[in-house]
């Protein structure tokens, strides 16, 4: 890995991250209780680990100011999707975001996506 090269989250890390640039900064037990919705078989020791490692990989912040820990990422949303984009481009597309972007429209895109999209390019171009 690169000196200072910000950690990759695993699946389950990613998963976290989302919850909590959705939530906020939350403890432990609010964590557990927002991923209940979509994993009901998460324990909240198992929520509490993965925010323990998430922490110590530096995906996390801790504030230990409170009895109860309050987690947050260490990085905005968009600036690790960033991140992880570039090195997928990298990896998978020999650096290519054409590559990139050409593969996503063959299959990947609803037909809404599609016109999305195409409403940004018709804007980039005025």
């Amino acid at each position: 890995m690169k000196k200072n090269a910000a950690p990759k989250p695993t699946t389950a890390e990613l998963n976290m991250l989302r919850l909590l640039w959705k939530l906020g900064p939350s403890t432990a037990k609010e964590a557990h209780q927002a991923a209940l919705k979509d994993r009901p078989e998460l324990t909240s020791a198992t929520v509490l680990r993965l925010l323990q490692v998430m922490h110590a990989k530096g995906l996390l912040l801790r504030d230990e100011s409170q009895r109860s820990h309050v987690y947050s990422a260490a990085q905005a949303q968009k600036s690790l999707q960033t991140n992880l984009l570039k090195d997928l481009i990298h990896k998978a597309f020999s650096g290519s975001a054409k590559d990139l972007v050409m593969a996503a429209l063959q299959g990947h895109v609803s037909k809404e996506e599609r016109a999305e999209i195409q409403r940004l390019l018709n804007e980039e171009k005025t």
